[in-house]
């Protein structure tokens, strides 16, 4: 039997970006670039996700999100009730519990991508 091809961090994060958009245009949030035009510091933070998932520093959802809000905080982002990339602000800079469900949603899309494509079993 074949072995797959084992994919890098890299084309991790780019597929789970690219399901992310996907899935918020289905929200009707269509302020996710392709991964081709994303700015470095989006596919920085999508690498970072992956590693966090990989390394098991995000053993959940709700660690992935945590993960995910500090990587933005460091880089100077705050809450905002909408996203604005030049005011850096962010509606889902809160909780993990304080967002919605089809927000929780992408947490757990961006973690099965991981799980899915990466060399770690769920």
């Amino acid at each position: 039997m074949e072995q797959p091809r084992i994919m890098s961090v890299y084309e991790i994060a780019a597929t789970a970006h690219e399901a992310n958009r996907a899935y918020c245009a289905i929200l009707g949030d269509h302020s996710q670039v392709p991964w081709g035009i994303a700015p470095q510091w989006q596919r920085d933070s999508a690498v970072a996700g992956v590693k966090a998932v990989q390394s098991g520093s995000a053993k959940t959802a709700a660690q992935t999100h945590a993960a995910w809000v500090d990587d933005k905080e460091r880089a100077g982002w705050t809450y905002g009730e909408t996203k604005d990339v030049s005011a850096k602000t962010h509606p889902c800079m809160v909780p993990y519990q304080d967002m919605t469900p089809d927000q929780q949603r992408k947490d757990t899309l961006f973690r099965a991508i991981v799980f899915a494509l990466g060399v770690i079993e769920l």
